[in-house]
């Protein structure tokens, strides 16, 4: 037998409530109009009208669905309508009056009592919805005292600010301590029961006075440079930020104002991200459905690759790594999303026969090649170990895919490649000369898609120059004049799977990255932005390049390749320069046996043999290599993808 719950905000109970209110009214209008004693007619009258005038009011608030307002939300608006609805029955009372002189006595209530009347139950029916409200967020805030809400600066007093304070000071575990906002007429004034407690310029005084533990944008279309700051700031005090979603977010996202979200790197750049117009159809023919091997999986690319694609229900995704660090880290991650099916294999490219039992046991039919050695410092310091990771790993896999039939195979290159200074860059090219020197007769649809630096990987540019901030400086940058492409990684994925769409005869793609990014303008920003001077609080110190950096990263060589349109807006192709595969493949034998005896000189020569713009070592220039921060910033202005 189910038990009997009371609930005294019931609907029924709810009627009642406002009935008794009415009543209440309705007698208490007589006192007013008439002080001291009510004579006997108009007594007469109200107590043979008082059942009506309760019953009148609550049909006629279920007439105009009164009851569908949820008290414990009660708002301005759902006043202005309960004064609305309330003047409805008074005003029946008032055109029997002055439309009917001949109506009996007992229903001409003279106007004064109606007007009374319609106040003092206007001012119940509020007070007891005020009231429920009160009662439901006391009972909230009583749960989440003993929780300890977490304090919340929000930035912008606007209406969506205030609506932001309104909702979560409702519904979630979250306290606001007030406003910043840039506008001086409101500062220290009270904006929806907070004080704006003064300009952005005053966040990291007001983040460390306040014990604040969280920022919340609250505008609508804050610009990039308010984002900026307000981002550069808080990581550095270690402050997470999050934004309130936009109109068309709540509209088409299904999301209310306090679904925020973080500020992310896109947010942060200079420009819109980019992004794939593939149509469904052809991600749908491309990825659905089939068993998916992303090499490199543990990475910061990989990683990307592996959430995205999963959106577009492969049948199984393959997810490979040497490092078993990285690799449980993003399967963990997926296995938390339950979407779909994933299986980890820590293995190493460079040996054929693990290779080989990979791909005869899960028979991988789209490969994203991912892994490779990137750190361009690192790599001058180990050229065989980039030579037989890079190249020997691609070839391995690139000739399992050929032998298994795989229907799609993905490379991914950088813009290092191009012109080649570095080790790194060198590998990457001859990479994406493995790929093109295969055969059209093979059933695998090739490709390899060329991009620069991406935002947030380990070892990228923003992380390093933050964490140099925060001990004080000096942020150092290898040349005043270094410039180079910045990407998100989200972007660069989403467009490296749409170019995949594309492959049909080993092209190289390159992905749209806008204008690149002069290093110290960017390090000038960080410092800025952090609420410091570049001049007086953190130095920037101009160090040497380092052996293999580039001044400025280009993504094509206007020499030997062209670039052309694709039907894709933001991913173009190139036609580079016909080469000699069966000697490019005698040289490639070369390069890998000189690698694997661990020849560094013959790994240089064997390099500059093949024909690419890369320099043996002893017409490589060498700059001098600084220890402890000197490295970071090699890793943080060349490497950074």
């Amino acid at each position: 037998m189910r038990k009997f719950q009371f609930d005294p905000y019931s609907a029924l109970n709810q009627k009642i409530i406002d009935a008794m209110i009415s009543g209440v009214a309705f007698y208490f209008a007589y006192a007013i109009v008439f002080p001291g004693r009510v004579p006997a007619s108009p007594s007469f009258q109200k107590w043979a009208l008082l059942p009506a005038a309760m019953a009148g009011q609550v049909f006629t608030n279920m007439v105009l669905r009164t009851y569908r307002m949820i008290w414990r939300y009660v708002s301005l608006r759902d006043a202005i309508a309960l004064a609305r609805n309330y003047a409805l029955f008074p005003a029946a009372f008032l055109l029997l009056e002055y439309a009917l002189p001949l109506l009996h006595p007992i229903l001409r209530v003279p106007p004064g009592i109606v007007v009374a009347a319609y106040f003092l139950s206007l001012f119940g029916a509020l007070a007891a919805r005020a009231a429920r409200r009160l009662l439901y967020e006391g009972m909230t805030a009583g749960v989440l005292h003993g929780r300890a809400a977490t304090p919340v600066l929000l930035i912008g007093a606007g209406r969506i600010g205030v609506k932001t304070a309104d909702e979560i000071r409702s519904h979630v575990d979250l306290a606001p301590v007030g406003f910043l906002d840039d506008d001086g007429h409101k500062s220290g004034t009270v904006v929806g029961g907070f004080r704006v407690l003064g300009p952005l310029s005053s966040l990291a005084a007001t983040i460390q006075g306040l014990g604040v533990r969280q920022v919340i944008v609250c505008i609508a279309h804050p610009s990039r440079e308010i984002l900026r700051r307000i981002w550069a700031t808080c990581e550095l005090l270690g402050v997470p930020v999050k934004i309130v979603p936009t109109l068309e977010e709540i509209l088409h996202g299904k999301v209310n104002v306090a679904n925020f979200r973080d500020v992310e790197m896109k947010d942060l750049l200079g420009r819109n991200s980019v992004e794939g117009a593939a149509s469904e159809a052809e991600l749908i023919q491309a990825y659905r459905d089939k068993n998916i091997l992303v090499t490199g999986a543990g990475g910061s690319i990989g990683s990307e690759l592996a959430l995205q694609l999963l959106k577009l229900e492969p049948r199984h995704l393959l997810l490979l790594d040497k490092d078993e660090n990285g690799l449980n880290d993003v399967f963990l991650q997926l296995q938390k999303q339950g979407a779909g099916r994933s299986t980890p294999i820590v293995a190493d490219l460079r040996f054929p026969e693990r290779l080989r039992g990979v791909f005869e046991h899960y028979r991988p039919e789209v490969v994203f090649h991912a892994a490779a050695h990137k750190h361009v410092h690192l790599m001058e310091l180990n050229p065989c170990e980039a030579v037989a990771n890079n190249v020997t790993g691609t070839r391995n896999l690139v000739e399992h895919s050929v032998k298994f039939g795989v229907t799609r195979f993905v490379q991914i290159s950088t813009d290092k490649a191009v012109n080649p200074t570095s080790i790194m860059g060198a590998t990457k090219r001859v990479c994406e000369m493995i790929v093109q020197a295969q055969a059209d007769r093979h059933r695998t649809l090739f490709c390899c898609v060329r991009f620069g630096n991406v935002l947030g990987s380990r070892g990228s540019v923003v992380p390093i120059f933050q964490q140099q901030i925060l001990k004080g400086g000096p942020v150092t940058v290898t040349h005043a004049e270094a410039q180079r492409f910045l990407m998100t990684i989200p972007e660069a994925v989403c467009l490296l799977i749409h170019a995949g769409t594309l492959a049909r005869s080993r092209e190289v793609f390159v992905l749209d990255m806008g204008e690149p990014v002069l290093i110290k303008n960017l390090a000038q920003d960080l410092i800025e932005l952090s609420g410091l001077s570049p001049t007086r609080d953190i130095r920037i110190e101009i160090t040497e390049m380092k052996m293999g950096e580039k001044l400025c990263e280009v993504l094509v060589d206007d020499r030997s390749e062209t670039l052309r349109p694709t039907r894709l807006p933001k991913i173009q192709t190139i036609s580079t320069r016909p080469f000699d595969t069966g000697e490019f493949t005698l040289r490639l034998r070369a390069l890998e046996a000189s690698a694997w005896r661990g020849n560094a000189d013959d790994v240089y020569r064997d390099l500059a043999a093949v024909n690419i713009g890369f320099f043996s070592r002893s017409e490589q220039p060498m700059p001098l290599i600084r220890p402890a921060h000197g490295m970071e910033t090699a890793m943080g202005a060349s490497s950074g993808a």
